[in-house]
């Protein structure tokens, strides 16, 4: 069995998203197409078997239809891309406040480290001042 890993996972995800999105603006220019295709083989006067005047479509409307379906794939890549940034910028601070924590543990320890050395000083001359005092009272 092959293990996939959160990075191809994402990954994956990603690529399908795309082509939906490539597929979903596709499908629409070919509607639009097809849509201004189809009204240009019409008398503009009117449609068979009506008695009301076809309005053509105006270039305006074909591409305010357009440019309202790049607006709906673009506001789900916008909207990955902003959770995206909002992720990244949590991990930012996180990271930031590790960075500050790890840096008081580390002082605290160099505290702790001096102390412990002030300590075996105080008690190696401790011992120095014994033993001489003790090689005095032998010699006495």
């Amino acid at each position: 069995m092959k293990a996939t890993t959160r990075t191809e996972e994402v990954k994956s995800t990603k690529v399908d998203s795309n082509s939906a999105a490539v597929s979903e603006v596709e499908a629409g220019i070919r509607d639009v197409v097809r849509n201004d295709v189809a009204h240009l083989g019409r008398p503009a006067s009117s449609l068979p078997g009506s008695a009301e005047p076809v309005l053509e479509p105006s270039p305006e409307a074909a591409v305010n239809t357009v440019n309202s379906l790049i607006q709906r794939v673009a506001a789900t890549s916008i909207a990955e891309t902003e959770n995206l940034i909002s992720e990244l910028e949590s991990l930012r601070d996180l990271l930031h406040a590790e960075g500050q924590r790890v840096q008081r543990e580390i002082s605290g320890y160099a505290q702790l480290s001096q102390a412990a050395i002030k300590s075996t000083r105080m008690i190696a001359d401790n011992v120095t001042q014994w033993k001489g005092t003790a090689d005095g009272l032998r010699s006495s």
